[in-house]
């Protein structure tokens, strides 16, 4: 049985300070989240330490936003999974659209990244999308699986997050239909040879249209930018309403 997870990835915000200050204010705001529903903090770095410490015990996990393949190295700038490992965090971001656009990312370091993450015990949560004008070109199908071919070889598909993230529909305030995330994420899954891989929504994801996201059938949960900063916010979006 596929499960649901709701991802907040926090990107290049809160200091330590910050991060505890949302953290005093979202954790009992999920005493009633149902169980089946798990729910991730993807971190900047330097709050990934303290955040371990005060989420002990807690039902929420932590993720790093990216990861390196070589356990260490001259890699400046860089992060390796044992370095993750140590401080508590056992999710890890691959591929997020951002990486690929602004720093060179490509669907083989994405291989490398996720294959290195899952060596260490860190399940990947891998992020594919189409851009603004490969969707206009039409050709959103045959980027989403040329990705999914070169990003999952040699990758654990019993140890994996897939996230669809449409690229002209992030942090932009453009949302792809819930019914045409549905379509595609249907057509992700029809390539996967394993049917219970949690397959998210990211792209503009609100507290307005979560639970329109939700109902569709193909959708397991979601990766959410801006809106996972607001404590209140992203708890409503944890705690959406199933129709």
């Amino acid at each position: 049985m596929r499960r649901v997870v709701i991802a907040g990835n926090w990107k290049m915000h809160k200091t330590q300070a910050e991060s505890l200050e949302f953290l005093q204010s979202f954790l009992p705001k999920l005493e009633n989240t149902p169980e089946d529903r798990e729910v991730i903090l993807c971190a900047p770095y330097t709050d990934l330490g303290m955040m371990s410490k005060n989420l002990h015990g807690t039902r929420v996990r932590l993720s790093s936003q990216n990861v390196h393949w070589e356990e260490s190295g001259a890699f400046t700038g860089e992060i390796s999974p044992a370095m993750l490992t140590e401080v508590g965090v056992t999710y890890a971001v691959v591929g997020h659209s951002e990486r690929r656009q602004y720093f060179g990312e490509t669907d083989e370091t994405v291989n490398l990244r996720a294959r290195a993450a899952q060596k260490a015990g860190l399940t990947p949560i891998l992020c594919v999308g189409e851009s603004k004008e490969q969707r206009d070109a039409g050709k959103t199908e045959t980027v989403i699986s040329e990705q999914l071919k070169a990003d999952l070889a040699g990758v654990d598909l019993s140890r994996l997050v897939i996230a669809y993230e449409p690229i002209w529909a992030i942090g932009t305030g453009d949302t792809c239909e819930a019914k045409e995330a549905n379509r595609v994420i249907g057509l992700i899954r029809s390539q996967l040879s394993s049917g219970d891989i949690p397959i998210q929504y990211g792209g503009s994801v609100k507290s307005s249209n979560i639970d329109e996201i939700m109902a569709q059938p193909e959708i397991d949960g979601a990766l959410v930018g801006g809106a996972s900063l607001d404590p209140e916010g992203f708890a409503r979006i944890v705690n959406y309403q199933s129709v």
